[in-house]
């Protein structure tokens, strides 16, 4: 027999909000839909609820009840938000996860009860059979259902939710154990149809996903007003009667589910945002609510394993329109800091123009970098260190300047392009140095590098080959490399052309030199004008 569990968050609108808004919690809030007096309350905290204001009365008959109401609107963002938040937190525990009505989610807990009685869930060496009886040579524990709803409830906690669970065989029996107190509440496998038994007929049609007012009023009009009532009846008159649909909802009343759970399916990106109090004007403000949506955004990023790798911003201006911006991040990260940093250098440079009222940042996720790190030989690099080194850079340096360089197919030294950066592997050990040679060297003693000048520097060069060298007036005015000197040794020409099908062609005679200061310089001269320059230096 298959368990399911419901997760339900009361009042889902003022949770949503309250997600948002952490510092609201304690106060007096109330949440409307509508505008101006005509607005109307749809989900009052506990204080408003003990003053008297209720779901339906108007704004104004709130205000006189309590007149020191906090009101927010409905936001569609912010639901959105929590919606998917609890979702994710439901499938921590289960991979199947069915959507409902909003804030309730459904899950498949088959599978579930080895691994909570083996500590999994944080639920301890719980026991109970998997049909609810029985304690598994663990006197006094409670049943795996119980441990089950706790880490389901602190798996909604954590995404910043307060939700009530229901365990039971069917979807009806957990979602009306979920709405009783005392959270976890675990409807005994068998006992079903009893515990559906005194509820209102009404109850019948809330797992439904389509559900018939028709047939609601029909079996009204027999005299029916509880589910036992309605389940009593003979199962084949009920299908010759009501047809399908009356079949099914028959087999509700009985505590069987007809319908497996729909596995909902996990959106491609993450949302968070929300409509704000007043509109913004000033960027610090925004950041500063812009970041609370950042921290939601790591949390349930870290939760599934990912990282970001884009991060879009959609923001609501005042009095109409949006603006739009798109962060292109150089490694996957959810280092807070890090995009905040960016979102802030993106405003400055790129102002929306207009106050803000409502915002969205999207994350578009990706596997972090792994790394194997190493029990001998040198650390390897952090994959989130270096993630977040790079965002950092980006931020500071902007787009396309960090990375990896890497050569351009093509003869012309200075033809290269940016690529993303990956770590290389850790170096093996140095080689043994070859016999006879000086204390401290190793086997690849010896070799140059090129360190490129770009752009290369202008030189004044007498004679060729070259007898002297230096770096011309204007190079000089312009603090670039100062390059000066009798050439010692000069080795060359070696010709370059490319290009000459073009219409650009270039025709170069390289040399490289010897100063008298034993400076080493690699320079060349463009057969076109005569023109000398410099464009490496080897170390």
């Amino acid at each position: 027999m298959s368990w399911i569990a419901c997760l339900a968050v009361p009042l889902f609108p003022l949770a949503a909000r309250l997600r948002s808004e952490p510092d609201l919690a304690g106060e007096a809030v109330v949440v409307v839909a509508g505008n101006g007096n005509a607005a109307r309350v749809v989900a009052a905290s506990r204080r408003g609820r003990r003053a008297g204001v209720e779901p339906g009365q108007t704004l104004p008959q709130a205000r006189a009840l309590l007149p020191g109401l906090v009101v927010r609107p409905r936001d569609e963002e912010c639901e959105t938000s929590a919606r998917e938040a609890l979702l994710e937190a439901a499938g921590e525990l289960s991979p199947r996860v069915e959507a409902a009505e909003d804030g309730v989610a459904y899950l498949d807990a088959d599978g579930l009860e080895r691994y909570l009685r083996c500590g999994g869930g944080g639920g301890g060496g719980t026991g109970g059979d998997s049909d609810g009886g029985g304690d598994n040579g663990d006197v006094g524990a409670p049943p795996w259902q119980h441990s089950l709803g706790a880490a389901l409830g602190r798996a909604a906690e954590a995404v910043g939710l307060p939700v009530r669970v229901g365990v039971a065989t069917s979807k009806l029996a957990a979602r009306v154990a979920a709405d009783r107190p005392g959270s976890p509440t675990v409807v005994e496998a068998g006992a079903e149809a009893a515990f559906l038994a005194p509820l209102p007929l009404a109850h019948l049609q809330r797992v439904l996903a389509d559900p018939d007012p028709k047939l609601a009023r029909r079996l009204k009009s027999w005299g029916l007003d509880t589910v036992g009532a309605f389940a009593a009846l003979p199962e084949a008159e009920v299908a010759s009667r009501l047809g399908a649909a009356g079949e099914e909802l028959h087999a509700i009343a009985r505590g069987r589910d007809p319908h497996p759970l729909v596995p909902w399916s996990p959106p491609p990106t993450f949302r968070e945002g929300t409509a704000l109090e007043w509109p913004l004007v000033q960027l610090e403000p925004f950041l500063f609510v812009g970041r609370a949506a950042l921290e939601r955004l790591a949390d349930r990023l870290a939760g599934r394993g990912l990282a970001a790798t884009r991060l879009d911003l959609s923001l609501r201006l005042e009095p109409d329109g949006t603006w739009e911006r798109r962060l292109e991040l150089p490694a996957p990260t959810r280092d807070v800091k890090t995009l905040l940093t960016l979102l802030r250098l993106d405003l400055e440079a790129h102002p929306p123009g207009a106050p803000v009222a409502a915002f969205t940042l999207v994350a578009h996720p990706d596997r972090p970098r792994e790394a194997q790190l190493t029990l001998f030989g040198p650390t390897a690099l952090s994959p989130d260190r270096l993630a977040t080194t790079l965002a950092r850079l980006f931020s500071l340096l902007g787009p396309n300047r960090v990375g990896a360089p890497r050569p351009v197919d093509g003869h012309r030294p200075e033809r290269w392009a940016v690529t993303p950066y990956e770590p290389p592997p850790p170096p093996d050990a140095p080689p043994e140095p070859p016999p006879g040679a000086p204390k401290g060297t190793t086997g690849g003693h010896g070799l140059l590098a090129v360190r490129a000048l770009r752009p290369p520097v202008a030189l004044e060069v007498m004679a060729t080959p070259p007898r002297s060298v230096a770096t011309t007036a204007a190079e000089i005015a312009a603090k670039r490399p100062r390059i000066e000197g009798r050439v010692r040794v000069a080795a060359g020409p070696w010709q370059l052309e490319e290009e000459w099908w073009g219409e650009e062609p270039v025709a170069r005679d390289y040399w490289d030199v010897e100063l008298a200061s034993g400076d080493i310089y690699r320079i060349y001269q463009e057969r076109g004008d005569g023109a000398w320059f410099a464009d490496g230096i080897y170390d």
